[in-house]
């Protein structure tokens, strides 16, 4: 027996569990069957990921997609909350910038996707479908208008929350 071998203490217990980093219940842990189409917003399924098609492939099986899954239960992945008098001023014309820059998103990531547009004790709270997508809406507001931008993420949940304000 080498050292390596023969030493029990050095190796390890391998009955424990692995506790997961993140845990999404939205992401499936396997794939769907190729190709297949979300009922609801028509995503497609090919090639190992989802993407928009103008038109789908024969054969294809139905299934629903996770960000319209996350829809559908209200369970967003992200928050973006918007405030301050600067906003409130310039409302309409950032929301025309988180729209654009959602739909930029959007059409190369069909899994990012903006859910809700809610007025709560005077902010504004944005949800979204995915993590990333707040932090760079959050991100690209700041670039343009300035202001103040903190990002919280919590490991636990999975949720980044992003705020802004000016």
């Amino acid at each position: 027996m080498s050292g390596k071998e023969g030493d029990v203490g050095k190796q390890g217990r391998r009955d424990r569990l692995i506790k997961e980093r993140i845990h999404d219940p939205y992401m499936t842990r396997s794939k769907p069957a190729e190709p297949s189409v979300c009922k609801e917003c028509g995503v497609v399924f090919s090639g190992g990921r989802w993407q928009w098609q103008s038109t789908p492939p024969s054969g294809i099986h139905d299934t629903v997609c996770p960000a319209c899954l996350r829809v559908h239960d209200k369970v967003p992945a992200g928050f973006l909350t918007l405030g301050g008098e600067f906003f409130h001023a310039h409302r309409d014309e950032i929301l025309h910038l988180v729209h654009n820059k959602v739909e930029e998103q959007k059409a190369q990531h069909p899994m990012k996707r903006l859910m809700a547009i809610e007025d709560q004790d005077g902010e504004t709270v944005i949800t979204f479908t995915d993590i990333h997508l707040p932090r760079g809406v959050g991100e690209a507001i700041e670039r343009a208008y300035e202001g103040e931008l903190e990002i919280q993420y919590t490991d636990e949940a999975g949720l980044l929350r992003v705020y802004w304000r000016r």
